[in-house]
């Protein structure tokens, strides 16, 4: 989703100028003529989220630094670029004391705010990532780090919140690297369990003959190699939280253990003559069908039952597509402040890129992109050059990178290989066919009916209205070109 910025200012003719240029840029834009109205809008909890403020500081109602005061008063968290006719020294510090990111002065020119822009984005992405990743070490991280402009994951966080408030046993469902221990870890962090151990276990990873042990600890001497004794992930995490990733991994006789330990809130570790009690919250996640598993006999009914209390299920990226810009900000700023890379902003044409792909592997995957692009990067800005492999499997890009290393020049030096990069819209007509003649009409025409039978789904009504012509010479068209009613395939 393209970044939304609110533009206050009293004077008609200035809110119109930066419209006009933040709408240039790329970004999407709102106007409001006074600080009042700033606030309210600000404060909305309905309409699309505002991403960034451009705010006047002298207005007659309610001044540009008393909006900053009020914004931080409220916890707001919405990054702002202060502007004034009167560039003194004394404003420029009031300002940004106030908590403005940066200072413009009337009229600012097109290059300056453009570049402001981009740094007060990609600095509020970088501080939001640090404060993720500063709450989740520390056990405190909470539902507002989880952002979202997806419906659908607006559900299941409010899901998460009201499991919060109880002990509740959690399954998480989702596909692989959606996202499930983050949700895990809100949920505790929202809990009275906060700052309490949050311990892991990836049961898909578990040598399967230290399951046991590994979950419920063992004694000095129990087995071959048990040389001390281990607490065991129970013991761990007493009076705190244990997330067991991948549930569906555990072996039928673990599973037997597992289920007693949950009802009579204690385990017996292996070679131990007594059993432990211990205090846990149980958080469980899968990227399995439970039910199906239980079906085939390789998971426990009783246990299912047991974890299956509250489910949320985690959407995969591809269904949340509107998340991909503030996901792609925020991992753009952490891996360029990580490997000491100048990159401030990612290109339309790249945002668009990823917008389009399917995301198989989900947010991981895309994190993992973004390093490897960052890595790649030797400009100020992503294009769709550093994700390669990306637009090579999305219709309407096509990235040609050379596929061994640049041969040497007879001085020695590096024969450096420029990188093609084609873009097709696959929703415009070729008029060169692969010999590079005009193609037919005939040809074209068809192409365009198919498009339009797609993208108007068969209502051939509206298509032949569309198309300038006649029902009749629609239905005799496609005919002759072989086209039913019911295709649904684009040009």
């Amino acid at each position: 989703m393209i970044s939304n910025i609110l533009i206050v200012d009293d004077d008609p003719v200035q809110r119109r100028l930066l419209e006009a240029m933040v709408r240039r840029f790329g970004y999407e834009a709102e106007v409001t003529d006074g600080g009042e109205a700033a606030l309210a809008r600000l404060a909305a909890v309905d309409g699309k989220p505002i991403d960034l403020v451009i705010l006047d500081l002298v207005m007659p109602d309610v001044d540009g630094l008393t909006v900053l005061a009020r914004m931080k008063d409220a916890k707001i968290t919405v990054p702002a670029i202060a502007q004034t006719a009167h560039g003194s020294i004394e404003t420029v510090i009031s300002a940004m004391r106030a908590g403005a990111l940066d200072f413009v002065v009337k009229p600012v020119g097109a290059e300056r705010l453009s570049v402001s822009i981009k740094n007060a984005l990609r600095f509020d992405a970088l501080e939001d990532e640090v404060r993720r990743m500063t709450r989740r070490a520390s056990g405190s991280l909470t539902f507002k780090e989880i952002t979202t402009r997806s419906d659908d994951m607006a559900r299941m966080i409010r899901l998460g919140e009201r499991a919060a408030k109880s002990s509740i046993p959690v399954l998480i469902e989702g596909e692989s690297g959606v996202g499930k221990e983050l949700m895990a870890r809100a949920i505790q962090g929202s809990s009275d369990r906060k700052g309490k151990p949050f311990v892991t276990v990836n049961c898909g990873a578990l040598p399967e003959h230290l399951v046991e042990s590994i979950l419920f600890g063992h004694e000095k001497g129990a087995f071959t190699g048990a040389t001390e004794k281990h607490a065991g992930k129970f013991v761990e995490a007493n009076g705190g939280t244990l997330f067991l990733d991948e549930i569906g991994e555990l072996p039928l006789d673990t599973q037997v253990k597992l289920l007693r330990a949950l009802q009579e809130g204690e385990v017996d570790p292996v070679g131990g003559r007594r059993s432990v009690k211990v205090d846990i919250r149980l958080i469980s996640a899968t990227n399995k069908n439970l039910i199906e598993l239980v079906k085939q006999g390789s998971f426990r009914e009783d246990l299912f039952y047991r974890l299956n209390v509250f489910p949320i299920t985690i959407p995969p990226l591809r269904a949340r597509r509107v998340d991909i810009p503030d996901l792609a900000r925020r991992f753009m700023a952490r891996f360029a402040a990580e490997e000491g890379k100048p990159v401030r902003s990612i290109s339309h044409e790249a945002l668009a890129l990823l917008s389009k792909y399917d995301w198989p592997g989900n947010v991981r995957q895309l994190e993992n992109a973004f390093f490897r692009a960052i890595v790649l990067a030797d400009s100020h800005e992503l294009t769709v050059l550093e994700f390669p492999q990306i637009a090579a499997q999305v219709d309407g890009f096509d990235v040609r990178v050379p596929a061994a290393p640049a041969p040497l020049s007879s001085t020695g030096a590096v024969e450096r290989e420029i990188v093609r990069v084609e873009m097709r819209d696959p929703n415009v007509l070729r008029l060169l066919d692969e010999n590079g003649d005009v193609r037919r009409m005939e040809d074209m025409e068809a192409d365009l009916i198919r498009f339009a039978l797609a993208h108007y789904r068969g209502q051939m009504s509206e298509m032949a209205r569309k198309l300038g012509i006649g029902r009749s010479t629609l239905y005799r068209k496609m005919k002759d070109f072989g086209l039913n009613e019911g295709d649904d395939v684009a040009a």
